[in-house]
């Protein structure tokens, strides 16, 4: 018998469509895994019930005269709680901006566009502002579902928690310096944060002033229980909107299936001074050791011209730079123009040493975080890393990085910690090629293994 609230999208979704199982019963499904879950992991906080319901029984009367919506047809999914969405509260976990628009963000549209059915939105962290929790004054904290007294990661982690226990089939994250692939490692699921530039920003934190600030770095991107279901959301909300001046009208191509033999894969356990737990430094160094063994070239590599930490130390100053146009600090003088074209110039150089790196490589394996899911604690306080100290700011060290150079990084869970707790690996590609990157991340999910529930889910 189908478990319909752990079945994947794609395989829902052509189940609805051949009417072995209706809309109705999906939306039923996870409704109950709501119900089940959400007072302990306060994922999901808003909802929207009786709309949905009645999609659900419109998109089953639609199949019944053999009409079809698009390939989400009557699949329900939620949204994190900064996508607009006409006529459903949106927050980005800031009262100010805590509102109902009047209209929908590009990717929100393109999934109600595919049929999907919007159920609810999911919890985020203040405006954004923390890739390693997730908690604001609207709605509080949300809990890990591998150890309610862990986070779940952040921004996103809320999205993180709500796919993890079967509430949504998939989520679309966002992602600044490490908030779609933070959640999903800290969580035990699929995600991809894209190239730079692929999936349109517009209606993503709604409510701010018309001049966009926020206009690099910045990704939006999926969240979910397989690869598969990765490249198939990725393909429905990737490319130009007409509105984001800034997504390039690149094809969306569709790379064949690829063999692990002959891939030429770099692997770091860490990047020079950045620290890393010894459970997640081992579960690298045995995943390249696994794809060796199958035939794929593999080295431990990274690009020899960069100093990590000045890179980590640029992608922060260009945040705060983007941040302090709309938030500016009365203490702090204005960034000059000429500061700013510095800046980039600095991020160009990062890009070059990249992409000649991933002219030898086809891809890099290397940490998500330097920690698993840590106990809740307040944003900044110092984080333990093997018993020792830790600034609390570099749990995004791993992630910030390709934010900085722009390129596309997927996240497949792997293994357990010595705690229990998922450690997802970091998969990054040339810019622009999330479909090679995609299958790529498909042949290693054979060797990394399918997505784990929770053990909450199996009481």
């Amino acid at each position: 018998m189908m478990d319909i609230a752990f079945v994947s999208t794609m395989q829902l979704a052509a189940a609805i469509r051949a009417r072995r199982i209706s809309a109705v019963e999906v939306l039923e499904a996870h409704l109950s895994q709501i119900k089940k879950h959400n007072p302990t992991l306060n994922a999901v906080v808003t909802l929207n019930v009786e709309q949905a319901q009645e999609q659900a029984r419109a998109a089953d009367e639609a199949l019944a005269r053999g009409k079809v919506w698009g390939p989400l047809h009557g699949v329900p999914f939620t949204l994190k709680d900064a996508h607009a969405t006409a006529g459903m509260r949106t927050t980005t976990g800031f009262p100010p901006l805590d509102h109902i628009p009047h209209e929908d963000s590009t990717v929100t549209a393109r999934l109600k566009a595919a049929g999907g059915i919007l159920l609810g939105k999911t919890n985020v962290a203040v405006m954004l502002g923390d890739p390693a929790q997730t908690s604001n004054p609207l709605f509080g904290r949300t809990n890990n579902p591998w150890n309610t007294e862990r986070t779940p990661g952040g921004s996103s982690g809320g999205s993180a928690a709500a796919v993890a226990v079967g509430m949504t089939p998939f989520e679309i994250g966002t992602d600044l310096a490490g908030s779609i692939r933070i959640p999903a490692h800290f969580c035990g699921l699929f995600g991809l944060k894209p190239t730079e530039h692929r999936v349109p920003l517009t209606g993503l934190i709604p409510g701010l002033p018309p001049t966009r600030s926020v206009r690099i770095m910045s990704c939006i991107g999926p969240m979910a229980r397989t690869v598969e279901d990765l490249a198939f959301l990725y393909s429905l909300i990737a490319g130009p909107d007409g509105r984001d001046t800034e997504v390039k009208p690149v094809p969306i191509e569709n790379t064949p299936e690829l063999e692990l033999r002959g891939l030429r894969i770099a692997f770091a356990p860490t990047f020079p001074g950045f620290p890393v737990a010894t459970d997640i430094r081992a579960a690298i160094a045995e995943l390249a050791h696994q794809l060796s063994r199958l035939g794929a070239v593999v080295e431990e590599a990274a690009p020899p011209a960069l100093d990590f930490n000045q890179e980590l130390s640029s992608a922060g100053e260009l945040i705060g730079m983007m941040i302090g146009a709309f938030q500016p600090e009365e203490d702090k003088p204005p960034t000059t123009l000429a500061q700013y074209l510095e800046a980039l110039h600095r991020r160009d150089q990062s890009m070059l040493a990249w992409e000649q790196f991933f002219a030898v490589w086809d891809a890099l394996l290397c940490p998500v975080s330097m920690v698993t899911a840590f106990p809740h604690c307040e944003a900044g306080s110092p984080l333990l890393v093997d018993g020792q100290e830790v600034t609390y700011w570099l749990v995004n060290a791993h992630t910030t990085l390709f934010n900085y150079s722009g390129h596309p990084a997927v996240v497949l869970p792997y293994s357990l910690d010595r705690d229990g707790l998922p450690i997802g690996v970091q998969l990054v590609g040339k810019r622009w090629d999330e479909s090679r990157l995609l299958r790529m991340a498909q042949a290693l999910s054979a060797v990394t293994g399918d997505f784990r529930r929770p053990p909450v889910t199996n009481e």
